[in-house]
């Protein structure tokens, strides 16, 4: 049975059917080219839809924080990385959580090992934070000096354990379907290229993940594990720059329409930033907020053409719509809103409900 007619407010809808598959498809991928497969659960942050991961035999998992980790270590996980520079002020939780767990931490400082040694009395993994282009943070792939000035530190502290180098190569989430395939490629590279500058320390493994070059990419390249996340839901910036198809996306925020605005094309929605996020793309020079469907049997349709969520404040969406579709949508019916960025809709909404109308919380739900 449809659960429209259930729906009030702005309501997460989740297609547990493609998410299942997305997990296998991954996995299956992973497995062939014997790489080990550490999903990112900072995406679905769930720990019922963590038991999807365990039925395909996973038991690794990465996290964005510390709460998550606590989090999906009280749910039986026992083998977690944490892909977020340490925040030492939180030592003590940190701490308490490597006596219950194999934890895996990330750093880019000797003075940041330094006081894990001086904290931790349980041993815990160490990854290298390597920068490969994004910008965003990590020691840069040109710098092998600076790295192995940090693994001769990390060396000396024995509850340190040096598992190997990570990276996200976060640049490929705005680029076209071949300049993926190419910065992926290339972060690969200079992964193993610094690998290869740092032999004298031994075998040290390469860790990377992000869903746009982990899912584009045939040949996943000389790696040791990979920690996509999105893949999961995908959404609409995945769509957009080629990553994936409509029948691949596995979520979409269900919204009220509530006013009609037929002389510009527009209606207005009970979904804005609180439940959306604010994260954008652009096509060409309009800002796209979302893409829309309609509600279509136990399912949603594919995005509706010339159709995008323009504009976007706190509980409203401006829709834009095509003519055609502006004389059939009412005041009172529902949008599909398919999110820009599936990670931020989920923190935001905390729970999903999905197409056989079961409700599955978060841990900002719990």
């Amino acid at each position: 049975m449809a659960i429209w007619h259930s729906i009030e407010k702005p309501t997460l809808l989740l297609n547990s059917d493609i998410a299942r598959r997305n997990i296998r498809r991954m996995n299956e991928k992973a497995k062939a080219q014997k790489i080990r497969f550490r999903p990112h659960f900072k995406t679905h942050q769930s720990a019922e839809i963590g038991e999807w991961f365990r039925e395909e035999g996973i038991q690794t998992i990465t996290v964005s924080s510390l709460d998550m980790a606590e989090y999906f270590a009280r749910y039986g996980w026992q083998d977690i990385t944490i892909a977020f520079p340490v925040n030492i002020r939180q030592m003590d939780t940190l701490q308490n959580l490597a006596k219950r767990i194999h934890l895996g931490l990330l750093i880019e400082s000797p003075e940041v090992a330094q006081l894990l040694g001086q904290c931790l009395k349980s041993m815990v993994d160490i990854w290298i934070k390597i920068d490969c282009g994004y910008g965003r943070t990590g020691i840069s792939w040109n710098q092998p000096s600076e790295v192995a000035a940090l693994i001769t530190e990390i060396r000396r502290i024995p509850q340190l354990n040096l598992r190997g180098i990570l990276t996200h190569a976060g640049h490929t989430y705005i680029a076209s379907s071949q300049e993926i395939v190419r910065r992926y490629r290339e972060a690969i590279e200079r992964m193993n290229r610094l690998r290869n500058e740092l032999g004298e320390f031994g075998s040290l493994e390469v860790s990377v993940g992000d869903t746009p070059g982990c899912t584009l990419a045939g040949d996943l390249g000389e790696v040791d594990e990979i920690r996509p996340g999105n893949f999961i839901f995908y959404d609409a910036m995945q769509l957009h720059f080629g990553v994936c198809h409509p029948e691949d996306i596995a979520v979409a925020l269900a919204c009220p329409v509530v006013a009609r605005h037929p002389n510009r094309n527009e209606v207005a929605i009970h979904g804005g930033a609180i439940h959306l996020s604010k994260d954008y793309f652009k096509d060409g020079e309009q800002a796209i907020y979302g893409l829309v469907a309609l509600p279509e049997g136990d399912n949603w349709s594919k995005p509706l053409p010339n159709a995008f969520v323009r504009g976007i404040s706190q509980e409203h969406g401006m829709v834009h719509l095509s003519s055609a579709n502006m004389q059939s949508v009412q005041v009172g019916d529902l949008l599909c809103i398919i999110p820009v960025h599936s990670c931020l809709t989920v923190h935001a909404m905390r729970s999903y409900l999905t197409l056989d109308g079961k409700i599955i919380s978060t841990l900002n739900k719990d």
